[in-house]
């Protein structure tokens, strides 16, 4: 018996092994990681130079974009390895 909810279970009509557009995927991450690292640096430089008022702000934003930069690192990876089992 299959006690998955109603729009877990398949239809039947959806691909059993649907793919991402790894290319894609790969030109992405490739411009929005250092994009991602900048804005990570640009944060911090700004959360030390200004007042005790903005800091918090700047360290926060500077704590996103870190971890948005380590995912796009992370996709890289898992992209290039994904394109290298396919070649």
């Amino acid at each position: 018996m299959n006690h998955a909810p109603s729009w877990w279970r398949r239809a039947g009509t959806e691909p059993s092994n649907a793919r991402s557009a790894l290319g894609l995927r790969m030109l992405l991450s490739a411009i929005f990681a250092p994009l991602f690292a900048a804005a990570t640096a640009g944060f911090i430089v700004a959360a030390t130079a200004t007042g005790a008022t903005h800091r918090t702000l700047d360290s926060v934003l500077a704590g996103i974009c870190a971890f948005l930069t380590l995912v796009a690192m992370l996709d890289l990876a898992t992209v290039s390895v994904r394109r290298h089992r396919e070649h």
